[in-house]
């Protein structure tokens, strides 16, 4: 049988169905992909499955809503087959496949999720569905919870949070972030790295506002970046990239990167000054991604073990001049790279991550030298866990000014800079804390 063949694809689809149906069961879409990758040989065919997975996740309330036409009597939203007929409708609606393709090796892919009775119900549905689907899309509710496919409490929390910009970011979360590299400055400067890229006909552009960052056109394996091997570059979302700048570093500081894994932010303190740096975490398991990561960049850092709300555990008793704390959060800002995050998280979550990142500031705060700064980061879009935490943090300690933060990049806050995703940026917040 050849590699092209439908029933090589069908389990493409096959295995697509599975693992949207364990992320709707709780799974994380990374951890549902892994096993599901490893059964594929073909790059293609691993990329299908993740422009499958992905898109079905993004457009999964739509989707749904139409299956829920389509069907006369409804399936478990975490059924693998109802996971199939959305994977079907995906690729006639958004991925615009032919019907007979689409059809055809989606229906032979019941076969693989030992489903075969249920051939002629995926073979009707999605015929249906190409026969009515002018009708239906007239039909599809203005509700945005329907039409942007968020949770309604998203969709809520969004339009309070950013009244004027709530409907962008909603369609912004559905479109997937580019591939975005940050230059090692010690190697080489943007503009070299970027003239080698047009050398190699690889169409690159630099990010406004982010003096390290450069945008792939075209998204690639990391093995198939140029430079990337040798430490030249990194991948890194712009928005991320703003952190260095709002350390202010000098030569001979003593930096704490206070939750760092995978370690971006560490290198790229390291890449910006000759300064000494701790990377903490607390799981053991992503303290290795620190190291491989400074390994590749040629980069030393201490690597630790430890709460970063616990100090009295790990730190030496020496105060350090910066402090990054880049705290768990909802990862509401990085829903277009993550778009499981729109089912896996609850508004109940919102609380909890608040109490740990006040946790997390209160437990830093006295490692801090006097005239030190700490800058305190989330890859959050909720006012909760940004504003919020820093109003409540400055009732809690001594010493706290807030350090307006200027700059040419997203939109300023009570008491910090939030940026909306969207283009070269994830979504992401900054507050600067002074210790007087």
């Amino acid at each position: 049988m050849n590699a092209h063949s439908p029933r090589h694809h069908a389990n493409v689809r096959a295995l697509a169905a599975r693992t949207v149906a364990q992320v709707l069961r709780g799974r994380s879409l990374d951890d549902a992909l892994q096993p599901a990758t490893a059964r594929l040989q073909l790059p293609a065919d691993t990329a299908m499955l993740r422009l499958l997975a992905c898109g079905v996740l993004r457009e999964l309330t739509m989707l749904q809503w139409l299956s829920g036409r389509l069907l006369d009597k409804p399936l478990a939203a975490d059924d693998d087959l109802a996971a199939l007929i959305l994977v079907g409708l995906f690729q006639l609606r958004t991925l615009r496949t032919p019907p007979h393709a689409a059809i055809h090796e989606t229906v032979d892919a019941v076969d693989v999720l030992k489903r075969p009775q249920a051939r002629g119900l995926v073979n009707a549905v999605l015929r249906r569905y190409v026969r009515e689907a002018e009708t239906l899309e007239r039909k599809l509710p203005a509700d945005p919870a329907i039409r942007h496919s968020h949770p309604a409490w998203l969709v809520e929390k969004l339009r309070e949070d950013w009244p004027r910009q709530w409907e962008a970011i909603l369609q912004a979360n559905n479109v997937q972030g580019p591939l975005t590299l940050r230059v090692n400055r010690r190697r080489l400067s943007r503009d070299a790295y970027l003239a080698r890229l047009a050398q190699m006909q690889i169409s690159a552009s630099a990010v406004e506002h982010a003096p390290d960052a450069v945008v792939l056109a075209e998204p690639r394996p990391v093995e198939k970046i140029p430079g990337f091997n040798s430490g030249q570059v990194s991948v890194q979302d712009a928005s991320a990239q703003f952190a260095v700048g709002l350390l202010a570093l000098e030569h001979g500081q003593r930096v704490l990167d206070a939750c760092a894994a995978p370690g971006g932010k560490t290198a790229h303190i390291l890449e910006s000054a000759d300064v000494t740096v701790t990377a903490l975490d607390t799981d053991p398991q992503r303290l290795l991604r620190i190291d491989e990561n400074l390994r590749r960049l040629k980069l030393q850092a201490q690597v630790l073990a430890g709460d970063a709300a616990e100090p009295a555990r790990w730190w030496d008793r020496k105060p350090y001049d910066r402090i990054l704390l880049d705290a768990p959060c909802s990862g509401t800002g990085v829903i277009r790279r993550h778009p499981d995050i729109k089912w896996l998280r609850r508004a109940s979550d919102i609380p909890g991550l608040q109490a740990q990142q006040l946790r997390l500031l209160k437990g830093l705060w006295p490692l801090l030298k006097p005239g030190g700064v700490l800058v305190y980061a989330t890859c959050s879009v909720l006012h909760d866990e940004c504003d919020e935490v820093i109003k409540r943090f400055r009732l809690l300690a001594d010493g706290v000014a807030v350090q307006a933060i200027d700059a040419p990049w997203g939109e300023t806050t009570a008491l910090g800079r939030r940026i909306a995703p969207g283009g070269a940026y994830d979504g992401f917040y900054y507050a600067v804390l002074h210790k007087r």
